[in-house]
């Protein structure tokens, strides 16, 4: 179930109507109408919002009982920050042109569409219920660890190393032009988040931040490949587990950060932030050497110590990610603990893997 390659008009405004949910789902519904709809709201999303629909036809169990609805952020700092950095451009076609050729799991999409100008889409998803959201402030265990871990190369394999990846400048953000954008933009939020969140922030982890601060150019510039399709958010807000009795695979959710990057760089930023620390010392190595036996097994040529060197590397990566994004969205309580977690779980994995060693 994926979206087809010529969805539908997305209405004049993206919307959960009965009429737009029975154009939407007309592939499946064999003629059927949408007749009722009960909505409620989903998620911890903080640049769109989500909607669980429960949908009623004029001829029972014809369709879905119940879809996922993704629309713009009610918020509109969070849609000016979405459309500046295309997040929902980059998620639509996401759906429409890659998850088809990837073997990662996610929810079947019936639609999705963007309208001119990046502001306004529509998504609609299948429900994976009962499948339950992770929670990024409780953490996991080493055993979610381990099934989260196990989709990585379902997302990394199929497209790795494959050039023409580059060619689409939805995806490729790293192309030519762009040398100095992130550190510009990482810079000029630091002194906001800083002042936001000093007080709750470890003095080692912002010790660190001042000196990757002076080092940003360094990231950004050097990031060895082979290249792959990359999550980008790739943390346990975004990811739904299966009951126990269900089978035993992960749903990933939220691909608006998805890019064109090194792989290490998702199984970094997961383990960083997604366990505490004290359970990803005791696991880390088993669990980055989980990672490697399957990229292996599925064809992929990936020395341990490449791959090892990769993941100390880009640990950093979620230390940027939580000062830069705790600034561009709409601010919540949830929201500023999420990020002082991030940065604290992310700031102490970067020190302890001697992370700016690497940037030279």
């Amino acid at each position: 179930m994926t979206a087809p390659e010529d969805t539908p008009d997305l209405p004049k405004k993206a919307t959960v109507d009965l009429s737009t949910l029975t154009d939407v789902l007309a592939g499946t519904l064999h003629g059927a109408t949408v007749t009722d709809v009960v909505v409620e709201p989903i998620g911890t999303g903080q640049m769109a919002d989500c909607l669980r629909c429960y949908l009623s036809y004029d001829h029972a169990g014809t369709g879905p009982a119940s879809v996922v609805v993704k629309l713009p952020s009610s918020d509109p700092k969070s849609v000016e920050t979405a459309v500046a950095l295309r997040s929902y451009e980059i998620e639509v076609n996401f759906y429409r042109h890659l998850s088809p050729r990837l073997s990662v799991r996610t929810p079947g999409c019936y639609y999705a569409e963007i309208a001119p100008g990046g502001a306004d889409f529509l998504i609609v998803l299948e429900d994976v219920s009962p499948c339950r959201q992770g929670d990024q402030l409780a953490g996991c265990s080493p055993d979610e660890a381990y099934l989260a871990i196990a989709e990585l190369p379902g997302l990394h394999a199929p497209r790795w190393g494959d050039a023409t990846l580059g060619d689409l400048d939805w995806l490729n953000r790293s192309g030519p032009g762009t040398e100095g954008v992130l550190p510009a933009l990482v810079r000029g939020l630091y002194p906001g988040f800083v002042e936001r969140y000093h007080e709750r922030i470890q003095p080692d982890v912002l010790a660190l931040a001042e000196r990757l601060m002076a080092s940003l150019e360094l990231f950004d510039a050097d990031k060895p490949g082979p290249w792959t399709v990359t999550h980008g958010d790739f943390r346990l807000d975004n990811l739904l587990f299966p009951p126990p009795e269900a089978g035993r695979r992960v749903a990933v959710v939220d691909w608006q950060t998805a890019s064109f990057g090194p792989g290490a760089s998702d199984l970094s930023y997961f383990l960083g932030a997604s366990l505490k620390p004290e359970a990803r010392r005791a696991h880390e190595t088993d669990l980055v050497r989980s990672y490697h036996e399957r990229m292996v097994a599925s064809g992929i040529e990936l020395s341990w110590e490449v791959l090892w060197t990769d993941y100390r590397r880009y640990s950093l990566g979620g230390l940027i990610m939580a000062i830069a994004a705790s600034m561009l969205v709409r601010r919540t309580e949830r929201g500023d603990e999420m990020f002082v977690a991030m940065a604290n779980r992310h700031g102490t994995h970067a020190t302890e893997l001697e992370a700016m060693d690497l940037l030279t």
